[in-house]
């Protein structure tokens, strides 16, 4: 049987109390999965339905509306309930050197001698996790606490991003790395902040988070990234939006560049922009 984690044992509580609360009709669920697909490229299926009232509910019950059409109208009338909206939909799974084995490959590239100063790019930041993943990765390459990196970590959710920047967690959020890094890139609370770390201040100097929607038409980036991390935010994509992100990505790798996956996802429907060169590990297929 899969195991039921604390935050999942707390949604199934919730949405048991709100299907009290709101009528939630197909008519709704529709116009909550064309609002997210269009806003984030998000394909939302009818297995969705639950978590999607949960979340939605608690935005009426703060909001003291009376029904979802309501809610939707707010939303499509304003940005700031819209991104709240992104906000509450987006899921947000990560840990602390998640994959590993892009971090083993992203420390041989930098010690193979990668043109420095180098800029990766991390796509789906979330609360942080990855992209200080990455600096650590950058630190110990380097040898140095200052290493000729950077790291550009952009996400949808604003939400996340206040978190990720502030770099404060749970300390059982770290019990995963070695001692060495514990004591290396993290300040560990006390007092008030008992059973906090906070991510040191030569860590998060070498981060730089910004919202960045991947839907959009245009990223406004330089490009010449060393490597892109793009890991487990393709699989909310139908086929034609993944398609449409990578073509967006690919010019922005350095050549030769590596683009990191997630696990669960594949590209060989795009087998004219990037190809296989490992364990979902992609680069640009040159152009003719």
């Amino acid at each position: 049987m899969p195991e039921v984690t604390a935050g999942a044992r707390a949604e199934q509580v919730a949405q048991a109390r709100d299907q009290r609360a709101f009528a939630f009709h197909e008519r709704d669920f529709r116009r909550i999965a064309a609002l997210i697909r269009a806003r984030a490229g998000i394909h939302l299926g009818d297995h969705k339905r639950d978590m999607v009232y949960s979340r939605l509910a608690r935005r009426l019950r703060t909001l003291g509306l009376a029904d979802f059409r309501a809610y939707l109208d707010l939303v499509e009338a304003d940005e700031a309930e819209a991104q709240a909206f992104v906000n509450a939909l987006t899921t947000n799974l990560t840990s602390f050197f998640r994959e590993p084995h892009h971090f083993d490959a992203l420390a041989d590239l930098l010690r193979a001698g990668v043109r420095t100063p180098a800029t990766i790019w991390c796509c789906a930041a979330s609360t942080g996790e990855e992209p200080y993943s990455i600096a650590m990765t950058a630190c110990e390459a380097f040898a140095s606490d200052a290493p000729p990196v950077r790291i550009l970590a952009t996400d949808i959710d604003t939400q996340v991003l206040e978190t990720a920047a502030a770099g404060v967690y749970p300390i059982e959020r770290i019990a995963s790395l070695s001692p060495a890094r514990r004591r290396r890139f993290f300040l560990q609370g006390t007092g008030a902040n008992a059973g906090l770390c906070k991510v040191k201040p030569e860590l998060r100097a070498l981060v730089e988070f910004r919202p960045l929607n991947l839907l959009d038409g245009d990223y406004g980036l330089r490009g010449g990234f060393a490597a892109v991390f793009c890991r487990n935010v393709m699989i909310y994509f139908d086929k034609p939006t993944q398609r449409a992100v990578l073509a967006r990505i690919v010019p922005l790798l350095a050549p030769g560049a590596p683009l990191f996956a997630g696990h669960s996802e594949s590209f060989t429907h795009a087998a004219d922009l990037v190809a296989s060169c490992g364990r979902t590990t992609y680069r640009a297929v040159p152009a003719r």
